[in-house]
């Protein structure tokens, strides 16, 4: 069930969701809560490489550039090119409530996909790293501080047995910045 802005509000003042920094009454829609765009961004150093295998993980270090904006400055994305960021607040969810993570449709109009894994998880914290694509023809200016995406809450019908934080495949628990690609799960491990 995806819970009303009445029941995101008694969960924040109950302390069981946290957001830090503390969100503003504005950030709560009527099934939602905005979430803002953090100052750091990542993105591929494609003079380095040509291709991505994800039974390798990704390139050394030298493959990924991290760039933070200074106070008021933007973020240019070209046409075309995909970059990690994440929000600037920082999420603690409890084992019973999992998070739905959208973009803006005001940005999809202009043609920016923000995206994360859509999901997260029962007993996740950190900052949410999203994945952000500019499908349309032109740069587009994204500001740290503006509203970026939009997270659901919704309640499961009994708590996780084990949650995000207790699980050993777990693999981007309490980050602070955009988190890049970690690929050793995506296939099982053989005996």
């Amino acid at each position: 069930m995806v819970l009303s802005d009445r029941d995101i509000k008694k969960l924040l003042q109950a302390k069981k969701l946290i957001f830090q920094p503390k969100l503003s009454h504005d950030q709560i829609g009527p099934a939602s809560i905005d979430l803002k765009l953090g100052d750091v961004f990542k993105y591929f150093n494609v003079t380095k490489q040509n291709l991505l295998d994800v039974k390798k993980g990704l390139p050394d270090s030298s493959f990924i550039v991290t760039y933070k904006c200074q106070k008021d400055e933007a973020f240019i994305l070209h046409p075309n090119y995909f970059v990690l960021a994440s929000t600037r607040e920082y999420v603690k969810v409890p084992a019973d409530l999992v998070l739905r993570v959208e973009g803006k449709s005001t940005l999809a109009r202009m043609g920016i996909l923000v995206h994360t894994a859509g999901f997260v998880d029962p007993g996740f914290e950190g900052t949410l790293t999203l994945e952000i694509s500019n499908q349309s023809n032109l740069p587009v200016a994204l500001y740290p501080g503006m509203y970026i995406c939009q997270v659901s809450v919704e309640k499961l019908s009994s708590p996780a047995e084990v949650p995000y934080n207790k699980r050993k495949k777990s693999l981007y628990s309490k980050s602070k910045y955009p988190v890049m690609a970690k690929t050793k799960n995506l296939f099982e491990k053989t005996v």
